[in-house]
């Protein structure tokens, strides 16, 4: 093979190499100025940037589990000098541009771009790869080493075969059951209920919405690491809402079992038959007092809050109208439409547009404004003060979900409306300033969960007595 299509008076082995490798080629295509730089023609200056201290160690520190020389100065800092190796002082992170592989958490993404430089070729983080042989080599490498690593201490080698792009966790009972069995003929008289449940189930597994859940277990002392089925298939959890991992702290551990060892599990019953107990008094006061509010009121969990507190005010109260965001969660949608009330959707966080349809209801019409603080949809915030004063201008309430925000926001973590009145609650709220309320006291009721950052379960909606 020749060596001019690309390469000016350049190595046939270089060429051939590049062809051999999708992602040098894509670089050489796409700057073929800046891509071919044959390693043994480095200054010893660009052989340490590329390598850390050159090519000549390069093959060294490729081996498994040594790591590899770090540039002194990060080429991407802004405070960066400017190095006359690099052809183009603005190019990016490869890691950032390129799109994760399953390889990356064995291979990094920095080691393969000087393996390429090793080659020739500065590929920019360009590229997929997933196609790239010298990734696969890599690979391959390191996940015997894991196999053998696990191996000599009796564990399955989990990590090895997760790079196998076929590899799937065995599905549980409680992970869905997948593809049923065709229900035999009906024989008795009246309507086809089994054929009726294939076919709906068949209808989701034909386009793809038939969902399966990851058995994931979650360890008291090890976080955030959990196990999958397989107790030796362990993993890191990066999926859970216990953002404080509260629910694993020594001394929230401890109480539970106290209480369990005196008064076992379960509350015998609802509050209508068989009474509350002290535990749920206490924390709703607790509750309450950390919103600095009358009263609270908790539920099996905060879907359940939203749905029925929205329901009851929005059915209750006379010819109600309720203006939502259009972000707002599931919970808060299905609790409005349990109520029967008017609802009027304004664009998420989007004040002018809340105002104009607050102006088109009479002012003596019952309104409630329903929004959250940190959308649990998109992460935005809401504007918390904007949205209490267009409610005291035109006559409505507040409901505002806390729900991702309690145990995260605020000096005492009482969620984002805390959090706007910071000295002013670190002084003790209202109080602190002649009893002008504070934000969170404007807001007429607020919901949250027990759940996510305080670690248990159960919802929680507290305001004035009043409500």
């Amino acid at each position: 093979m020749s060596s001019h299509s690309f390469i000016s008076d350049g190595p046939t082995h270089l060429a051939v190499r590049a062809q051999q490798c999708p992602v040098m080629s894509e670089a050489i295509a796409s700057h073929p100025e800046t891509a071919v730089q044959a390693a043994p023609a480095m200054s010893s200056a660009a052989g340490n940037f590329l390598f850390g201290s050159g090519p000549a160690q390069l093959a060294a520190s490729n081996r498994l589990g040594t790591a590899s020389p770090r540039p002194s100065v990060c080429p991407f800092a802004a405070s960066a000098t400017f190095n006359p190796h690099l052809a183009n002082q603005q190019q990016t992170r490869g890691y950032v541009a390129r799109t994760e592989s399953p390889f990356a958490s064995i291979v990094p993404n920095d080691r393969i771009d000087r393996i390429h430089a090793q080659e020739g070729i500065r590929t920019g983080g360009i590229g997929d790869v997933e196609r790239c042989p010298h990734t696969k080599a890599l690979a391959a490498a390191a996940a015997a080493e894991k196999a053998a690593a696990f191996a000599a201490e009796g564990r399955s080698s989990f990590r090895a075969d997760a790079v196998k792009k076929k590899t799937k966790q065995t599905r549980t009972p409680g992970s869905g059951m997948g593809i049923p069995p065709t229900p035999q003929p009906k024989q008795a008289p009246g309507f086809d209920y089994e054929q009726f449940y294939h076919r709906n189930i068949m209808a989701k597994h034909a386009d793809k919405s038939y969902r399966y859940f990851n058995n994931i277990n979650r360890l008291v002392d090890r976080a955030p690491r959990g196990h999958l089925q397989d107790e030796t298939q362990e993993i890191t959890v990066w999926c859970s809402n216990d953002y404080q991992n509260m629910s694993r702290h020594p001394k929230v551990l401890e109480e539970m079992s106290k209480t369990l060892a005196k008064y076992g599990a379960g509350a015998g019953g609802t509050r209508n038959i068989a009474g509350h107990n002290q535990h749920v008094e206490h924390i709703e006061a607790t509750i309450a007092e950390l919103h600095r509010k009358e009263a609270a009121l908790v539920f099996g969990s905060c879907y359940a809050a939203n749905d029925a507190t929205l329901s009851i005010l929005g059915s209750m109260l006379p010819n109600c109208v309720i203006f939502s965001d259009s972000s707002n969660h599931a919970s808060m949608i299905q609790g409005i439409r349990h109520s029967g009330a008017k609802k009027v959707i304004y664009k998420h966080n989007d004040m002018a547009d809340l105002e104009a349809k607050l102006q088109a209801i009479p002012v003596d019409t019952p309104k409630l404004i329903a929004f959250e603080s940190v959308y649990s949809m998109c992460g935005t915030v809401g504007p918390i003060e904007k949205t209490i004063e267009l409610a005291e201008k035109y006559g409505a309430i507040t409901f505002l979900d806390e729900v991702h925000a309690v145990g995260m926001y605020g000096p005492r973590g009482a969620g984002v409306a805390e959090h706007l009145d910071w000295d002013v609650q670190m002084r003790g709220g209202a109080s602190a300033q002649g009893g002008k309320p504070t934000i969170m006291d404007r807001i007429d009721i607020i919901t949250g969960t027990n759940g996510k950052a305080f670690g248990v379960v159960g919802g929680t909606d507290w305001s004035s007595y009043r409500h």
